[in-house]
């Protein structure tokens, strides 16, 4: 099985997205969203630029 992202209400009450692996280790945490349809649509958004962006290092 592949990761997958689950939604979630955290301890403030808000709306978030994680990511996890196929293993359940917990790989991101999204910022809160207002309700359980932004979350989708930021779901949506992630898939898209994870498709297709580029990787850029940061690193000194």
């Amino acid at each position: 099985m592949a990761g997958h992202f689950e939604v979630f209400t955290d301890n403030g009450g808000t709306c978030r997205v994680r990511l996890v692996d196929q293993f359940g280790k917990e790989l991101a945490v999204s910022a809160p969203f207002g309700d359980k349809d932004a979350a989708a649509r930021g779901i949506y958004a992630l898939r898209e630029i994870a498709a297709s962006g580029l990787i850029e290092d940061h690193t000194c």
